[in-house]
């Protein structure tokens, strides 16, 4: 398989001659063969993990996104990705960074909400009136 991980503004990784890959979804992780099905799933923050015959066993911190596989080709498009080798220090990293970050943007979406109905509310006022 050629795997091929996005962020919005590069390229993280370009792998060709992948033979597995495993990734999170919400619903649990779930492994990619190279005769599988084409499919679509939701990716939450995690760790991506695949295969190749010159690297071995590749791990990756990933953030949420979607993972898109159509033939031989996998395109994983996320927000954002750590690459290393100690499982456990990636572990950290996305519980530190992408978790945190959730939460950082649950709350400004709520500020955001806020604003806005307080808008809607004195523009349908002004309109009233």
């Amino acid at each position: 398989m050629n795997l091929k991980i996005l962020l919005p503004f590069k390229i993280f990784a370009e792998k060709a001659g992948v033979l597995r890959i495993v990734a999170e979804s919400r619903a649990g992780s779930f492994g990619l063969l190279p005769h599988r099905l084409d499919c679509v799933a939701e990716l939450a923050p995690g760790i991506l993990v695949f295969e190749t015959e010159a690297e071995g066993e590749v791990c990756i911190a990933v953030d949420e996104g979607v993972l898109v596989k159509t033939g031989a080709d996998v395109l994983v498009s996320v927000r954002n990705a750590i690459g290393g080798t100690d499982l456990g220090k990636l572990r950290a990293a996305v519980e530190q960074e992408f978790l945190n970050l959730d939460e950082q943007e649950k709350r400004v979406r709520s500020v955001l909400a806020k604003l806005e109905s307080g808008f809607i509310r004195r523009f349908a006022a002004f309109h009233h009136e």
